[in-house]
């Protein structure tokens, strides 16, 4: 696919949560074709008979289309956003697969446990030539706040893109400007893109160290409770990040750069950031229930992935791999085991030379 600045483009958004709905409502706004799919099956229902509404930073009504299946999805598409929770990646992935075409670009929002190295080869075998762009983060954030309600709290100033393969990236940065507006640049490639995103290292402590008030589904603001201790704690999962980043060559900023970045924070420390942002957003809530992204997602697919990166370059990970048996121990989890990408990428058996080869 050739980006044009300024051209509009049909969009298909697999998921129906707080980002694919909040991306829905700003690409539509924004002019281009959107359709939706609900890989969960019902989740794009409300849609096919009323209008989705955004409220928040702007407040604004549209339509958008429902497809029935992946197939559809596809069919009715120049580009793809994958915008679901990472443990429902490869299942997605997979159903997509059958009926992607030469030329289209599937979008990573976000990206984690190189999930799009694993869409890029599958695609690859079975003969499909496509552009796997990665987001580190999502563009913006939001709360669903129903099927047909979506709250769009913040469009992120800046966030990375990654292509696969790498010659397309210069593409991939026009292509997503062209959809979300300004504020792209290119990023080191698609292991860059997977460690950029520091929800693991900040969502693992504070959920580790909040769990009783997620057990018993107290009103907890989470910055206000990301006290000098727990900051302490992500702080040292945040340098075991860069670390690993490191031995594959990658540089990584600190933490309290990406909250800038992002938020436009200006104190020094973790500690006085949080507290920045309580005092600006006096939130947001933190989770109340045990199946939270915070463990379900960032614990298997962003530090045990980089516990598996670590093994791989000889680079100790203990507070890391303390987090996740933690969290493992409350919940009677291993997970380990949840992360659905590590065996068929076969990071067990890679060396640093040869991961970085398939990217």
């Amino acid at each position: 696919m050739t980006e044009v600045p300024g051209k509009k483009y049909r969009v298909g958004i697999a998921g129906t949560g707080a980002i694919a709905l909040a991306s829905a409502a700003w690409l539509r706004q924004a002019g281009h074709g959107v359709t939706v799919w609900s890989p969960g099956g019902q989740g794009a229902e409300a849609l096919r008979t009323q209008a989705l509404e955004a409220s928040g930073i702007q407040s604004f009504s549209v339509t958008v289309e429902v497809a029935d299946d992946a197939a559809g999805l596809c069919a009715a598409s120049d580009v793809l956003l994958l915008a679901l929770p990472v443990n429902g990646h490869k299942r997605v992935m997979d159903a997509l697969l059958p009926s992607l075409r030469d030329g289209q670009t599937v979008i990573v929002s976000s990206m984690a446990s190189l999930s799009s190295l694993y869409l890029h080869e599958a695609a690859r075998r079975a003969g499909r030539q496509i552009t796997v762009a990665s987001f580190g983060t999502t563009v913006l954030t939001a709360r669903r706040e129903s099927g047909t309600q979506v709250r769009v709290m913040t469009r992120r100033k800046a966030v990375g893109v990654s292509a696969l393969p790498g010659s397309k990236v210069g593409e991939a940065v026009t292509l997503c400007t062209a959809l979300f507006g300004d504020g792209f640049s290119a990023q080191d490639g698609a292991l860059a893109s997977a460690l950029a995103n520091v929800n693991p290292q900040s969502h693992g402590p504070l959920a580790v160290f909040n769990w009783t008030r997620i057990e018993r589904a107290e009103n907890w603001p989470q910055y206000h409770c990301m006290t000098p201790g727990v900051s302490r704690a992500i702080e040292a999962l945040d340098q075991e990040r860069r670390a690993v980043a490191a031995a594959f060559g990658i540089e990584l900023g600190p933490i309290e750069a990406h909250f800038a970045r992002s938020f436009g924070t200006t104190s020094e420390k973790l500690a006085d950031i949080a507290a920045e942002l309580h005092a600006k957003r006096g939130g947001p809530p933190g989770p109340t229930q045990v199946d939270t992204r915070y463990v379900t997602e960032d614990m298997p697919y962003g530090l045990a992935f980089v516990e598996a990166l670590g093994a791989i370059a000889g680079v100790p990970t203990p507070a890391t791999r303390t987090i996740v048996d933690a969290a493992s121990l409350v919940n009677g989890v291993d997970f380990r085991r949840e992360n659905d990408l590590l065996e068929p990428l076969g990071l067990a058996s890679e060396t640093v030379a040869g991961l970085l080869a398939r990217l």
